[in-house]
């Protein structure tokens, strides 16, 4: 289980990124998995599949941007208190 949400984003498009790897190589997707995904992540088939699903780098980056927007209104909330 991941942290929180960034890292799981994260280590999604790293197993995204394997995934597409291996693809073009045409190595099928059950032995990917079996290969690369499921010694290293501990995760099921069916999670698997799921993460290829995700579309991770879009909701990453909107987390950041959100994670950055929350920390300009805290600065100017701060800025603020030291008048």
């Amino acid at each position: 289980m991941a942290y929180n949400r960034e890292n799981l984003l994260k280590r999604i498009i790293e197993v995204q990124d394997i995934v597409l790897e291996y693809k073009k190589k045409d190595v099928p997707q059950i032995r990917i998995f079996e290969k690369y995904i499921k010694p290293g992540y501990h995760i099921s088939y069916s999670t698997f599949n799921e993460w290829l699903t995700i579309p991770a780098k879009a909701q990453l980056k909107q987390l950041q941007a959100e994670q950055e927007r929350k920390a300009e209104i805290e600065k100017l909330q701060l800025d603020l208190f030291e008048i």
